[in-house]
Parts: structure tokens; sequence; C-alpha cells
């Protein structure tokens, strides 16, 4: 890995090559904590400095002279610009949009919600535990849990799931996938939302209007109302951002209970000690393959002890920061029962995680709902032979596969 090392004088690419594993990558984690701001050439050659400092990425996350909308390269994976209402814009567009949502997502709401989030676990384990037989936790449960949650807030047939998810892992990619499979891929998209967004105008002229957040949106006041293309976008943006992310956040958690059976024992002891294990991997997980949004200096700003001219891109990178010493002074090691925790896991400032309440309520849940069997589970191939998550936005696993304990091991 010298072609990492900023001494040598070589401009590294970035995004890095992927490595398998739930922490930080070792050679990266020592990149990081040896250099504040490491230099790197970003798809297309444009230099960009990665910033790895926990200040220093609150202050590129939150300060408005950094700007995301200056970013004219498209992101690093395969989501369009204007296919991200949020991620890519900047106030006052940034701030309207979200306005427009952001009372469906409370701390409120999300509390409302915990018992059907409880629910919808419960019977996806039901499911798994009467077959008593190998199962991948993916596809049967870390997947269709916070997916059934976004499509009912959505008001979209869960049943829609099997033939959006391809989709979904096509734009959510980061050079897995051709560029005819992603264009196919988001057109195939926006004309689902679009029809959705039809369907809805049908009800309300008929005087049946739904009570699902795209119905919402598009009755909303005239003068806060979203344009039909922003609606359609934040559809199945936060189709993607809600099932996505949790769902290979979750795959994480359990993978790490499945490693530790000491720990998965105490929290079904002490279920009190489930959220401070949640924040602890929002902290500890190598979450994002592809570091961050870009963003683009519109004026002079320090960081690191070093002034950074207008024009210069920087690349906050959460993970690196979650590990600064001066914040977390043994941020190296997974400490379940952490707190405080402040962990730019889910966000910082303007661009804190929309869905972060919910986000955590899933996480809770899902794993309060699996705990009590997980005694019983495995893994049903030796940890080596995991298939990890490459060139994708989010990190993760394909599969997770399981089986109950003194079964045989699948042919």
């Amino acid at each position: 890995m010298s072609v990492l090392t900023p001494s040598s004088g070589v401009c590294p690419h970035y995004p890095f090559p992927d490595r398998p594993g739930i922490d930080l990558a070792p050679q990266y984690a020592d990149l990081f904590a040896g250099e504040p701001l490491v230099p790197v050439q970003l798809p297309g050659g444009r230099p960009a400095l990665l910033v790895t400092r926990y200040a220093d990425v609150r202050t590129v996350l939150a300060d408005p002279r950094f700007s995301r909308e200056q970013w004219h390269n498209g992101t690093l994976f395969a989501r369009e610009s204007s296919a991200l209402a949020l991620v890519t814009s900047d106030a006052p567009t940034h701030s309207r949009r979200r306005r427009a949502v952001q009372s469906w997502f409370t701390q409120r709401n999300a509390e409302r919600a915990r018992p059907r989030v409880a629910a919808i676990a419960k019977r996806l384990l039901d499911d798994i535990t009467a077959a008593e037989s190998t199962v991948d936790l993916v596809a049967a449960f870390t997947t269709p849990l916070p997916y059934q949650v976004i499509c009912e807030l959505l008001g979209i047939p869960a049943g829609d799931l099997d033939r959006l998810l391809p989709r979904v892992t096509v734009m959510m990619s980061a050079g897995r996938f051709a560029a005819d499979e992603v264009t196919a891929a988001h057109q195939a998209m926006h004309e689902y939302f679009f029809d959705q967004l039809t369907a809805r105008e049908r009800a309300m002229e008929a005087g049946v209007p739904g009570d699902d957040l795209l119905t919402a949106l598009l009755t909303a006041p005239e003068e806060t109302r979203l344009s039909t293309r922003e609606i359609a976008v934040f559809g199945f943006g936060l189709l993607m951002a809600g099932g996505e992310t949790t769902a290979s956040h979750l795959a994480m958690c359990v993978l790490q209970l499945l490693r530790r059976p000491d720990l998965a024992e105490s929290l079904r002891r002490d279920p009190a000690a489930i959220p401070p294990f949640v924040e602890e991997m929002l902290r500890w997980v190598w979450f994002a393959g592809t570091g961050g949004q870009p963003h683009v200096a519109v004026a002079e700003v320090e960081l690191a002890g070093r002034t950074i001219g207008a024009g210069q891109v920087v690349v906050p990178l959460t993970d690196a920061a979650n590990r600064d010493p001066e914040v977390f002074g043994d941020g190296g090691e997974f400490r379940p029962g952490r707190t405080p925790n402040p962990h730019l896991g889910l966000g910082h400032g303007r661009h804190m995680c929309l869905g972060a309440a919910h986000a955590r309520v899933e996480l809770q849940e899902g794993l309060a709902a699996i705990l009590p069997h997980l005694g019983r589970m495995e893994l049903a191939v030796d940890e080596s032979q995991l298939d990890w998550r490459s060139q994708m936005f989010i990190r993760g696993l394909w599969t997770l596969p399981v089986r109950w304990r003194g079964t045989a091991a699948p042919a």
C-alpha cells in the first residue's frame, strides 16, 4: 500500500480499492491517522483533499463556505446529481426541499413508528425461524425490514420491491455496472415514481387521497409545494436512502454479534444496552465506499491549520473523523457501551441524515427482534468466504448466510 503514502510523492486515486471487513481497513486507518489532509485524484483527474479530522469534517459539512452545488463533476457513484434532492444542493434550494419533508422524519414520528417496525421485524423472523434452514439474513431480514418501513411511508406496494431493488443496486454502484445499465435504472426509477404520482393525482381528483408522504407533498400549500419532478426525485431518493443504508448497516451489526456471542448474550440480558451498541456501530463501521460528497471552497477557510483557497475541492471522511483521537481517546477500539459518543456516522449540520431518527429505531428494533435467536444461529460459511460489496457507494455484505447450530453445512 505504499501508493497511499503521501510522502512518497504519489497522489493516489480516490475512491481507494475496497477491502473486506466491518471496521476501517488498517492501511487506510493508518493513513488517515497520520494525515489531516490527504491529497488525492478524483475520477477525471481532479485534485482534491481528503479531510480526516473530526473538527475539520464538521466544518466542511456545516460551513456555507463549502459548497456541494459548485462540484460539477458528478457523484462518486452511479446516482446522477439531479437525482439527489438534498445531497448535492446548497441553501436556499436545500433548505426549501428539506423543509418540505422534515416534519415526516422527526424523533416523535420515529417513536410512533416503533411498534410497527417491531411488528415487521417479528414477522420476518417468524418466517425464518419456522423454516429452521440455512438462510441469507440480508435477503430475508436486514433488507426487507427497512424497505418495507419506507414503502409504507411512501405508500408504495412492498410487492414492487422485487423489481425496484435491482435498480437501486445499479444506481448505488461505484463502478460495478456499465453506463447503459445505470442509465436504464435511472429511467425506470423515474418512470415508476411519475406513475405513482399520477395514480395519487387521480385518487385526489376522485376524492379519496392517500395518507402517504407522496400525497402529502402533492397537496402541500402552493407556496411550499415542490415541483412534480422534485417530488418524484424525493420519492426514489428516500426509498434508496431509507432502505439501502439501514439494510447494510443492520447486516453489519448482526455480523458483529455473530462474531461476538458474548456481546450478543450481554445485549439479550440487558436490552437497554442496545441503543449504545447501535451508536458505537454507527461510529465503528467503515460505511461509505466512496467516502463522501465532494465540496468546493467558495471562500478562504482554515482546515487543519492550513488555509484552503477558493476553488479547492475537499472530501470530508466521516469514517476517519470517527476515529479522531482528540475526540475518541481510544477511537481504534470497539466499545459497545461507549458514552458519550458524538460520532458523525449519520452526518452533521445541514447535511445530517434526514431519516436519522427512523434509522436508529429500525436498527434498535431489528436487533431487539433477532437477539433471542442469535444464540442458535451461526455463520453457514467461514468468515473469510463472506461476499463483501465492492465498487459500491455503501459498503457491506451481499449475503449473510446463517444456519441453526447443529445443522450440517450446505453441500
